[in-house]
This record gives C-alpha cells, structure tokens and sequence, in this order.
C-alpha cells in the first residue's frame, strides 16, 4: 500500500473551490485530506491532531465520518477525472462532487496517535453520481466502514 500521496486530487480543485473544511487545501483550520490513487483502490492518510480526541486514547468519531466523507468525494473525483482521461497533475481541473449520502458503521474503536488510513472502491451508478464504499484502517485493523453517494456538484454551487 502506498504510504504517501504524491498528487492528490485536492491538489487540482479550483482555488474558489478547495475551502472545504475536510479537504480543501486552503482551508488553514481544515483536515486537509488528500485522496489518490493506490492501484485501483482509492487512499487518503490522515493523522488526527491531539484534540481530535472522543476519549483518552481514542479518535473522535465526527472525525472518522469527515474522513469518509470527503475521501468519498475525492474518490468519485478522481474516478470520473479518469474517465475523462486525465489524471491528477496534468493541470486539468477535474469534476467536483458533493455528498448525496453518506452512511458510517463503527466496527472497532480507532485508537488515537497513529495514521488512519481510508481505502475506497468506487463504482458508477449513474453519469452524474457515483457510490464509494470506504474502510478506515489503524494500525492495519479496520475500525470504520461507510458509503458515499457523491453527486457532480450542481452549477448552482459555481460562483464563477
């Protein structure tokens, strides 16, 4: 498994579009989550900041939901970018999602102080929204699953 992303998706978004709180580079309070390619699964590596605390030890679960969802979307991102052809750092900007649906299970508690890492599959469902289904992973132990229903994002949302 690749344990850094080089490019990541986020990279290429629009500067009047990369303030998400999730995963907008511009976003100096955010998480700045970065989503890529890792074979034909998706991955974002995020290591929780001390106060991303639920209890002693433990990360906080509105947390492990942001992951979800923001790897989700990056994940339909970078999966319709490639069906376009592309890739990420070509300098094409790709296609933006937002959250349709999103679905979390806690399996384990996810300890806190190590890397998580979220690996998606993303399967088309219909030209304009695609289902990502995620696994959060510490330490190797899969501790959160979900879904993403992500939706190309309305112009409406367009402020250019």
């Amino acid at each position: 498994m690749v344990e850094n992303i080089v490019h990541a998706i986020q990279d290429d978004y629009a500067d009047d579009y990369a303030w998400c709180y999730g995963c907008g580079r511009l976003n100096k309070d955010g998480l700045r989550l970065r989503t890529g390619w890792d074979g034909d699964n998706t991955l974002t590596i995020y290591t929780p900041r001390e106060e991303q605390t639920a209890i002693p030890g433990f990360v906080y679960g509105g947390l492990i939901a942001s992951l979800i969802d923001c790897h989700g979307t990056g994940s339909a991102s970078l999966a319709m970018h490639r069906k376009n052809g592309h890739e990420p750092g070509e300098g094409i900007e790709p296609p933006r999602f937002v959250t349709g649906s999103l679905k979390v299970d806690f399996v384990k508690p996810t300890p806190h102080g190590v890397p998580l890492k979220a690996v998606g599959t993303v399967e088309e469902i219909h030209p304009k929204k695609w289902n990502v289904s995620v696994e959060v992973f510490a330490n190797d132990v899969c501790c959160a699953k979900g879904t993403v229903v992500a939706v190309v994002m309305p112009n409406t949302f367009l402020q250019k």
